[in-house]
């Protein structure tokens, strides 16, 4: 009976979980894992809708068609590398915020600083870019109950339904990269100020890697079900 209450105490006290219950979370870590699965299913409900309505309509947009230029730089004959160089930003962005992460753990306040400067840049980089498509787009005469004059008969519905879940599936997925950007700012400034130093901890910055993540994550659901299906 004794070994196996000590065997079990090892479990609960070994190495592999830092010696503390895995369920022992910080409040704040469990509020923002609310949140996100929260908002997942927002995404998740804009997606699926998506999904029903490219199966429902008779035509739809050909992706390689819509998304083929390089917004002022060329007009046709590059499907999809614009938004694959976007995709390429922001997914580095997410590796530049997990070395953050890292450095805090390690209460490295320099390379915290560096990292993040990093992450802002690529997210900024990332809407900048969203920008840009948006214009061109726009310029082509989609928009929101807009489309271009070359659709014609049954074409035209499925590609007015398109344009508006598009603007607006990635215009939330923008507000949501634009709030990271504007968290990661404050963030940086509170590093600068030396707030997680004076805590003894950098878990704000963990905190907000979490949805910095998330919203890398949504962006390949996004990204596949616009640009590839």
């Amino acid at each position: 009976m004794s070994t196996t209450v000590s065997q079990l105490d090892q479990v609960k006290s070994g190495p592999w979980n830092g010696g503390r219950s895995p369920f022992a979370l910080e409040y704040g870590k469990i509020m923002m894992w609310f949140f996100l699965v929260s908002d997942a299913f927002t995404f998740s409900a804009f997606l699926i809708y998506y999904g029903a309505q490219r199966f429902a309509q008779v035509t739809w947009p050909n992706p390689d068609d819509v998304f083929q230029s390089i917004p002022f730089i060329a007009d046709h004959g590059f499907p999809l590398v614009f938004v694959g160089i976007m995709t390429f930003i922001l997914i580095m962005s997410s590796v530049t915020m997990v070395l953050a992460v890292e450095a805090g753990h390690r209460n490295s306040k320099k390379e915290v600083v560096g990292w993040m400067i990093a992450t802002i840049i690529g997210g900024l980089m990332f809407l900048g870019c969203q920008g840009l498509e948006w214009s061109h787009l726009h310029h082509e005469g989609y928009w929101w109950a807009s489309i271009p004059s070359h659709y014609e008969g049954i074409d035209k519905l499925g590609a007015q339904q398109f344009a508006n879940l598009f603007f607006t599936i990635t215009g939330f997925h923008g507000f949501h990269v634009t709030t990271g950007v504007i968290i990661n700012i404050i963030i940086l400034f509170m590093t600068l100020a030396n707030v997680f130093e004076k805590r003894g901890t950098y878990l704000m910055i963990e905190k907000v890697g979490l949805y910095w993540h998330f919203v890398d994550l949504v962006w390949v659901f996004v990204f596949t079900f616009f640009y590839l299906v």
